[in-house]
């Protein structure tokens, strides 16, 4: 059996969000060392900075996009200008997210509950309606939704955060049924307890070297974004290891 090519994602095209750390910054550098170039989006101009950093160092390019996942006019720019300099898109990771309030669901303020929703649910909506067209372009078009335990494991005090996860399954879901005819796959990932700042803020008590690493993670969500990997409409399940389909037995 013949070697699989050291970079298979070579001369490809990667929109990733919430780069600037934790498993976005990881997950981009993956994705460089696998060969794309990789475009990232992130608020932290410094972060970004240091990512293109590493990047360089593995002999990657990076593009970067300093931007409010918020700004929906932003993300139609930035659909626009990947149209106008490349003509496609072949790798969409959604990751951006926020933790948001952990309390009960009564003493959850509205503003906050808003700015959970527009950045972990609506700005992944925005991105589909920005970069399905691009994606569907390519002859191999790859999404990964970041998406969570608190999805579908529910407990007291998590609400925004769950609600959202939950409704960004939905969401993929859908779109990957719409794409199903295509040469688009559209897929979900469930990291599980990672070592990643936000992890800390909502465990503080626990141990982070008991943790896998975001460098860990990300080797498992490139794996889906490869043009071999033809499943859509599933969610890969990392602390199982395990692809699974949300279809109900026949």
């Amino acid at each position: 059996m013949a070697n699989p090519p050291a970079q298979p994602l070579a001369g490809r095209i990667a929109l990733v969000t919430g780069a600037s750390r934790g498993i976005g910054a990881a997950t981009a550098l993956a994705l460089a060392q696998a060969g794309a170039h990789i475009v990232a989006t992130a608020r932290t101009v410094g972060a970004l900075e240091e990512l293109d950093d590493e990047i360089r160092k593995v002999g990657g390019t990076a593009t970067l996009v300093p931007l409010d996942m918020r700004d929906h006019d932003g993300l139609a720019r930035l659909g626009a200008t990947l149209h106008d300099r490349y003509h496609r898109l072949d790798v969409l990771v959604g990751n951006a997210a926020i933790l948001g309030p952990i309390s009960p669901l009564g003493h959850v303020e509205p503003k906050a509950w808003d700015e959970v929703m527009a950045i972990n649910l609506t700005s992944n909506w925005q991105l589909i309606r920005c970069m399905d067209p691009l994606l569907k372009l390519a002859d191999a078009g790859r999404a990964v939704f970041v998406s969570s335990g608190a999805a579908t494991n529910i407990h007291a005090y998590w609400g925004p955060y769950s609600v959202s996860k939950a409704a960004l399954n939905t969401l993929a879901r859908i779109y990957a049924a719409e794409t199903a005819s295509s040469r688009v796959r559209v897929n979900l990932f469930n990291p599980g307890p990672t070592r990643t700042r936000m992890r800390a803020q909502a465990m503080p008590g626990e141990d982070p070297m008991t943790l896998d690493t975001p460098e860990m993670i990300a080797e498992k969500i490139v794996a889906l974004c490869l043009p071999s990997f033809n499943e859509t409409g599933m969610l890969y399940d990392y602390p199982q290891k395990k692809l699974l389909s949300f279809r109900a037995p026949e």
